[in-house]
């Protein structure tokens, strides 16, 4: 089973990870934002990812730490789970529809570390949630996961519908990159014979 647990404590926050990439969607998260376990919680379900998560924060401040460290500690999850990414398609990609919100995604765990985000939320907070942490969020993702992680917002207008849009586009995209490829499941996807 590809597999990893990660425990990251800083001044900050206090983060502990589980992650089954083979799972079936299950999840127990508690991230001290509801909001951010609400976009987890459909993380691991379409992604079909088990993941528990469990992270004290200093939420008095504000989300920004625990939703950033959160995110670096999924990326280390990530890279730690696929290994040397033997057998995996690498790429995955989508155009997923969130009601009036239409959210493209592509993703490639190529070993080098890129985000290009290009997400318009109309509103600075959706709740206590401030908005300009999705991309504080999936940019420690990337940096850790080693991948290269594109996420286009194509149309929207209701912040909840942009921001659940991505998580689950996101989640669709790294379900097929890091899936399996049964006909080529000894080779590394790449012609350097290393990501």
């Amino acid at each position: 089973m590809r597999e990893a647990h990660i425990a990251r404590k800083t001044a900050e926050t206090d983060i502990k990870l589980d992650l089954n990439l083979d799972g079936e969607g299950k999840s127990k998260i508690h991230s001290g934002c509801g909001f951010l376990d609400h976009m987890l919680t459909l993380l691991a379900s379409h992604g079909h990812f088990d993941l528990q998560l469990e992270c004290k924060g200093d939420t008095c401040v504000d989300y920004h730490h625990s939703v950033e460290d959160i995110g670096i500690a999924l990326g280390q999850a990530f890279r730690q789970a696929l290994g040397d990414k033997r057998g995996v398609h690498r790429y995955g990609d989508i155009v997923l529809p969130m009601d009036e919100t239409l959210v493209l995604v592509s993703a490639d765990f190529s070993g080098r570390s890129f985000l290009g985000y290009s997400v318009n939320i109309p509103t600075e907070k959706v709740g206590y949630f401030d908005t300009e942490l999705v991309e504080e969020f999936w940019q420690g993702f990337v940096r850790q996961a080693e991948c290269a992680l594109h996420i286009r917002m194509l149309s929207g207008k209701n912040s909840h519908h942009i921001i659940e849009g991505v998580f689950k586009a996101v989640a669709r995209s790294l379900k097929t990159a890091v899936s399996i490829d049964l006909a080529f499941a000894d080779k590394i996807p790449s012609t350097k014979g290393v990501l």
